[in-house]
């Protein structure tokens, strides 16, 4: 086979970039390990930026989450029995929409669909071939029958663990990872959010975070140990836990239901540079993690989305090569403003097995800080916004 582009990774990067591409005349593949099913079976962050939700838009398919997604206009710090609130309009003129990267992947591969985009499941041993060279390849079996993709650019957007950033040699490819000694409990439930914003808490028990993904559709976590297993937790200690975390007015109207979904991920500060070797661009997890304070991962993916589509587009529209040869130096300079923000937020809020009364001090300094001072929620409200392309 032969494409323009063979984008690796089905998920949300690879099918908007896809999607994207195939508006502007570009041709692509997309090969993905997992079936469709099991994709959208991944229950993932649900906060989009204002620029993802520009390029959804842009992507044409936009229409679904314009109709059903929730505008937020801000969030609520809440401490003990204290909270307050953080205007983003106020503060930026824009806001964030909460729509889950379930529906949101939804939209895609029905739009890839619908375009007769080619789509390849349940891919296996891929390669990626002569990236250096001017005329890649992309190898991989399907039930055992090989196949080849001959193509112009490979985007690798397959994840943390996926081929694409181990296809860099280590040579030329540096790591930097900080690993926080906790992880968050999600549970999701069929019940109505507690508060029509986000409620991000910090406790003497740990974080919490009260979310939602519709109407009728909450998500909620706290902060656990890493030895836990969500066996560990019925849901009674959970919604039990979650109560003694968050402010008693909220804990009291509460309302508690059976988990449909509970997991548990750990906490990960990740970051490999260069994003490009040759013709293969690293897109999302397969470049960074950010930890989930601050929701930045998806909208992180879609920030490198951005600056690979334009590129292309420039390329092939005008034989210029300056958007693709800035990629890395573009993507890695946004890249490492959100890492801060994550980092910043999710130290602001956590409770640490070492820290000492001095280090609870300053964390609460810091939080009356945030809450007095209009400039320091102004720059909060600009990063969770979304800083521009």
């Amino acid at each position: 086979m032969r494409t323009q582009v063979c984008i690796i990774g089905g998920g949300p990067s690879g099918l908007l970039l896809s999607q994207l591409l195939h508006r502007k005349g570009i041709d692509s593949i997309v090969l993905e390990r997992k079936t469709r099913d099991y994709v959208l079976g991944r229950i993932r962050a649900g906060i989009l930026e204002t620029g993802f939700v520009e390029l959804m838009r842009e992507a044409g398919v936009g229409a679904r989450m314009d109709a059903e997604g929730f505008t937020h206009d801000g969030t609520v710090i809440a401490y003990g029995e204290e909270e307050f609130g953080i205007s983003f309009h106020a503060h930026t003129g824009t806001d964030v929409m909460v729509y889950g990267q379930t529906e949101l992947t939804r939209d895609l591969y029905d739009a890839r669909e619908a375009a007769n985009g080619k789509l390849v499941f349940n891919v296996e041993d891929v390669q990626i071939n002569d990236a250096q060279s001017e005329a890649p390849y992309v190898t991989y079996h399907v039930d055992g029958i090989a196949h080849r993709i001959d193509c112009d650019y490979i985007a690798g957007c397959d994840g943390f663990h996926g081929v694409s950033r181990q296809t860099i040699p280590t040579s030329v490819r540096r790591e930097y990872e900080k690993v926080y000694p906790f992880g968050w409990l999600g549970v999701l439930s069929e019940t109505p959010p507690v508060h029509n914003e986000l409620i991000y808490s910090w406790s003497e028990r740990g974080f919490a975070l009260c979310s939602m993904r519709n109407a009728n559709l909450s998500r909620y976590y706290i902060q656990c140990s890493l030895s836990d297993s969500p066996d560990d937790w019925t849901d009674t200690a959970f919604w039990g836990e979650l109560k003694r975390r968050i402010p008693s007015r909220h804990a009291e109207a509460l309302v508690t239901g059976p988990s449909i979904e509970k997991s548990i991920a750990p906490l990960r500060s990740f970051v490999t540079e260069p994003m490009r070797w040759g013709r293969l661009f690293l897109c999302g997890d397969a470049a960074h993690i950010v930890p989930p304070t601050g929701a930045k991962g998806l909208n992180t993916a879609a920030s490198d989305i951005h600056y690979l589509y334009h590129g292309l587009v420039q390329f092939y529209q005008d034989k210029d090569t300056a958007g693709l040869d800035a990629y890395s130096e573009k993507a890695l300079a946004r890249v490492w403003k959100a890492e801060r923000f994550s980092w910043s937020t999710t130290n602001l809020l956590h409770r640490y097995p070492d820290q000492s009364e001095f280090d609870l001090k300053m964390q609460r300094a810091e939080i009356d800080f945030l809450r007095g001072n209009d400039a320091a929620q102004k720059v909060f409200a600009q990063n969770y916004v979304g800083l521009p392309y």
